[in-house]
């Protein structure tokens, strides 16, 4: 059946959150001395971001927060790219869990596909992305910590809308790409590239001429992630700084407060210079008309496994 074209325009608009995320990775991640200067302008925008949990109201929660950063222990934080609408809570469209280990200077990055059949705590089994359209970060945090058996220790919320914005406001972002082609209008030659907002946008959104399809898009995903992480930390236009904040606190929602950023920035620099990307294997299954993305039980435990040990890892 052929696609709406509500449904082309939202797959259009839920890719945005690699870039957009990108720049709420320079928040946490950037580094040096300007870093510092950047912590002096931002404290408004910080408090602008910060959305807090059910969950963060438990005294529990906050000592359980302060034990991880004063003995600088392993934090996973989910990312989640919301396309919302006045009147409609949005779906997660896309989803990524970043497990970063500052003992070991590494970082897990694990795209989770949004077609995902798991089950959804209070609902039963359905597609993973379906969790923040019944009950928004709260769910959609309980439902991956579930499906994955790993803690979520914070969440980072992305509104699409500030996509081209962010790119163009750092500059652009360099790529290495793997595969010559064509996509809204832009040719991508085999190699490093220089991209604008938009053509980071198609670049990413590029999937039927990849013979990998959806897999081979979420390589090219998390590289951008990658690239935007890079372009931040080394970000250095002064007179951009109101530009890229305005972005932030626009686009951007967090449970982190302003002293776990600081702790982010003192102890967890050094964790995106070995960032290792992971993929979930599982198969496309039709069930009740619908499709889904079903993933073994062995390969959650398999996933589940890998980012405990890079947790643990000293």
């Amino acid at each position: 059946m052929a696609e709406s074209r509500k449904e082309l325009k939202q797959k259009k608009r839920r890719k945005w959150l690699y870039w957009v995320g990108g720049i709420f990775l320079f928040l946490l991640l950037a580094g040096g001395g300007f870093a510092w200067y950047v912590w002096d302008k931002i404290h408004d925008t910080v408090n602008t971001m910060h959305e807090p949990l059910d969950r963060d109201k438990d005294p529990k929660r906050q000592e359980e927060i302060n034990s991880i950063f004063n003995d600088k222990k392993s934090i996973n934080i989910l990312l989640l790219g919301v396309d919302e609408r006045e009147g409609d809570r949005g779906r997660s469209d896309t989803m990524i869990l970043m497990s970063l280990n500052p003992k070991t200077d590494s970082m897990k990055m694990l795209s989770i596909p949004r077609d995902t059949y798991v089950n959804i705590p209070g609902r039963g089994m359905d597609k993973i992305n379906h969790a923040y359209a019944f009950g928004g970060v709260e769910l959609s945090v309980q439902t991956v910590e579930e499906a994955f058996d790993l803690p979520v220790h914070f969440y980072g919320k992305i509104n699409m809308e500030g996509f081209e914005l962010g790119v163009d406001a750092l500059g652009g972002v360099t790529i290495d790409n793997h595969m010559d082609f064509t996509q809204d209008g832009f040719h991508f030659e085999e190699g490093n590239l220089r991209l604008n907002g938009k053509e980071a946008l198609a670049y990413i959104r590029m999937r039927k001429s990849d013979p990998r399809g959806d897999m081979g898009r979420n390589e090219r995903q998390r590289a951008v992630v990658t690239a935007a992480m890079n372009e931040a930390a080394s970000f250095s236009s002064i007179t951009k700084v109101g530009e890229i904040l305005d972005i932030v606190g626009n686009n951007v929602n967090t449970d982190l407060q302003m002293k776990n950023m600081q702790a982010l920035f003192t102890n967890y620099l050094g964790t995106r210079a070995n960032i290792d990307t992971m993929e979930i294997s599982g198969s496309g299954q039709i069930i009740g008309g619908i499709w889904y993305f079903i993933v073994p039980e062995g390969e959650f435990s398999r996933i589940s496994t890998e980012i405990k040990d890079h947790m643990e890892a000293n």
